[in-house]
């Protein structure tokens, strides 16, 4: 029988895998550029998402190289590394270039798969998972044995809801090629399916497996990080942080999550700081949103405001360059209260455009924030139905039950969450500690 590698991965969304993967420029554009690795080597590492030293001056070669030899490699490495720039600098005009360069790459071979495959990582960034997944699928067809492609892929599948066939597209790819990307798709399909022990042994492979590279290993370290953070270890997950930090100093994702560790552990001084940091180098939407949760629950709502505001802003720059962001404005709208009749409509919409466990959650969490309370929870068993293990999952469902009439049923719900993680959200944790009494 051929050897599964799931067996039993959070709903961490997709972004954890594409968007988000990359980190702050690794190095200064004024310093002196390292040497240059070969271009497979290149290729290899922009394809998994992660930079190849000096991300610009990077950029000012390959431009340079594309006019030069007008081959479709250097257009193709010059569209991943545009990737590469919007994920550490939040810039999505570079959703754009990165396009452009792809096909640029592909008019000159039609058959080179990392522009493929990049068009289909560009795709999963842009939230656009059914084009991404016919991508993945061209690619493959071109070359069966080129393990990245079936990372896209199941990325895709995943967020369309397509579990069994997602994690296949996990196990065929840790079969071709063992390493990062694959073991941490592993554990993203072990926690999926609440096997939470699973998850944190494969990312530990990850992280194994990024030896000594400075923004891979950060990448893995937060992840786990995350791991522990979600089962209410916040000390664990704070060492696996500080290391990131050791390992690529000023890096973006350890310094929200080390932020999101110190709101946990009280006076809320040190984790604004950690996080206006993170914000400062990448204004991504989910970083700026949860500075405004620390203004607020510091009592300053005036700061709040204004970076809510602030998300809405970027939300729309991230819909004029192509990214869909109905599922996310949704949350973020039904979490804070705001605008509830629209972030439903949204959230109708994103569930039809992804039909994922997360889009059920988040669809019975505006039905059951707008009184439709039966509708939610038929969506919230659905967003269950893989065992995944989710404190802001079970602490929905709690409140759906609450909104039934339900009382008994919903303090359990309430429990439950704050048995999985008793810091899962700044907002709603304390509603959950108050309503399980």
């Amino acid at each position: 029988m051929k050897k599964r590698f799931l067996i039993g991965t959070s709903a961490a969304v997709v972004a954890a895998l594409t968007l988000l993967l990359g980190g702050v420029l690794a190095t200064d554009p004024a310093a002196k550029p390292p040497a240059r690795p070969a271009p497979a080597v290149l290729a290899e590492r922009a394809f998994a998402g992660f930079s190849p030293g000096n991300t610009q001056a990077e950029i000012l070669r390959l431009r340079d190289e594309s006019r030069a030899t007008d081959t479709a490699q250097a257009y193709a490495l010059l569209g991943l590394a545009y990737q590469q720039r919007a994920r550490e600098t939040a810039d999505t005009r570079d959703y754009a270039r990165s396009e452009r360069a792809l096909r640029a790459a592909l008019e000159r071979d039609s058959a080179n798969v990392y522009a493929l495959g990049g068009l289909g990582a560009l795709a999963l960034s842009r939230h656009r998972f059914r084009d991404a997944l016919a991508l993945g699928r061209r690619a493959q067809r071109l070359s069966p044995t080129t393990a990245r492609t079936y990372g896209v892929t199941g990325d895709a599948l995943v967020e369309l809801g397509r579990y069994d066939e997602a994690f296949a597209a996990y196990d065929r790819m840790a079969a071709l090629k063992p390493g990062l990307s694959a073991y941490a798709r592993v554990s993203h399909a072990r926690e999926l399916r609440g096997d939470r022990r699973g998850a944190a042994r494969a990312m530990q492979l990850a992280v194994d497996a990024a030896g000594s590279q400075p923004e891979p290993l950060a990448w893995a370290r937060v992840q786990l990080g995350k791991l522990h953070f979600s089962r209410g270890r916040p000390g664990a997950a704070a060492r696996e942080y500080r290391a990131a930090l050791a390992a690529f100093p000023g890096y973006v994702q350890a310094l929200d999550a080390l932020a999101r560790v110190e709101a946990a552990r009280g006076p809320l001084g040190r984790a604004i700081e950690l996080e206006r940091d993170a914000v400062e180098r990448s204004p991504l939407p989910e970083l700026v949103g949860y500075l405004g949760d620390l203004y607020r629950a510091q009592g300053r709502p005036p700061l709040a405001r204004e970076q809510y505001e602030l998300v809405g802003a970027i939300e729309k720059l991230l819909v004029a360059n192509g990214v869909r962001t109905d599922l996310e404005t949704a949350l973020f709208d039904v979490d804070h209260g705001l605008r509830l009749d629209a972030a439903l409509v949204r959230a109708r919409r994103a569930h039809s455009e992804r039909p994922s466990i997360q889009s059920d959650d988040v669809l019975s969490w505006a039905l059951a924030r707008t009184g439709r309370c039966g509708e939610a929870l038929r969506f919230s068993t659905r967003a269950l139905r893989l065992g995944t293990l989710d404190a802001p999952t079970y602490f929905h469902r709690g409140m759906i039950e609450r909104c039934l009439g339900r009382h008994g049923r919903a303090k359990r719900w309430f429990r439950d969450a704050l048995a999985l993680n008793p810091h899962f959200s700044l907002r709603w944790s304390p509603v959950a500690r108050r309503l399980a009494r």
